[in-house]
């Protein structure tokens, strides 16, 4: 599909290690959501968004269904968020989520993977204005007027809904995110390449030869390390 703000565009856990990695930052997310309410998606919608999330990128309900039994648990488990923000080829910006329970770590192995592959890191707040915070949900279908209208009809807050391809693109404000999401399941739209709340860029750039393939090498390293939540950059690959 190619849109910037996709954190593993096309690999899907393509590997054994980042399918790991993947399996692990599910059960992390899913778990700090369930610990920081109640361990039930029908009503803490953090838990739901975070579970709706997994569910797109093919995380099995064993590990979903684990992390919110450690939640109900007695089991305390210590995560520190970190976000690093950096630059690549051809002044690309790209912003690096973190859940660790071993914050030096997590800066070393995301410094090491950035800088091996050409980059480097700023600054916090270096990067971050070149995006916006919003609710973006794609699915497979073409009928985007009747989409557009539905959500607007629904009262949900739409900033765009685009057609790509054979892909509809929704995006509405973070916090619209659920009554987009319950929307579009009365219209009978219930399975989701994407439905989270997400960085996009405001801008895009395009690499290409030895720049193009390095930041793809960089993403496929960062894919590959469980303490990386997030992923956000503004190349359209």
């Amino acid at each position: 599909m190619g849109r910037a703000h996709e954190v593993r565009a096309k690999s899907m856990a393509a590997t054994s290690a980042a399918r790991s990695a993947l399996f692990g930052r599910a059960s992390k997310e899913i778990y700090m959501a369930a610990k920081q309410g109640v361990p039930d998606p029908n009503s803490n919608l953090a838990l739901r968004a975070a579970i709706d999330k997994f569910k797109s990128l093919n995380v099995t309900k064993e590990v979903i269904n684990r992390a919110i039994e450690k939640a109900k648990g007695g089991q305390q488990e210590s995560y520190v968020e970190g976000r690093y923000e950096g630059f690549t080829q051809g002044n690309a910006y790209i912003i690096i989520d973190t859940l660790t329970d071993n914050p030096n770590r997590a800066f070393g192995e995301v410094r090491t993977a950035v800088t091996k592959k050409g980059g480097h890191l700023g600054t916090p707040g270096s990067v971050s204005f070149n995006f916006t915070s919003a609710g973006v949900i794609e699915f497979e279908g073409t009928n985007r007027d009747e989409v557009e209208e539905n959500l607007i009809m629904s009262d949900v807050d739409v900033n765009s809904v685009e057609l790509d391809e054979d892909t509809i693109v929704v995006n509405v404000e973070p916090s619209a995110l659920n009554a987009a999401k319950e929307c579009l399941n009365e219209m009978g739209i219930d399975e989701f390449l994407t439905c989270e709340v997400t960085l996009v860029p405001n801008d895009y750039v395009t690499l290409e030869g030895e720049d193009k393939e390095k930041f793809e090498m960089l993403l496929d390293v960062l894919e590959e390390l469980e303490d990386v939540q997030n992923v956000y950059h503004n190349v359209k690959l």
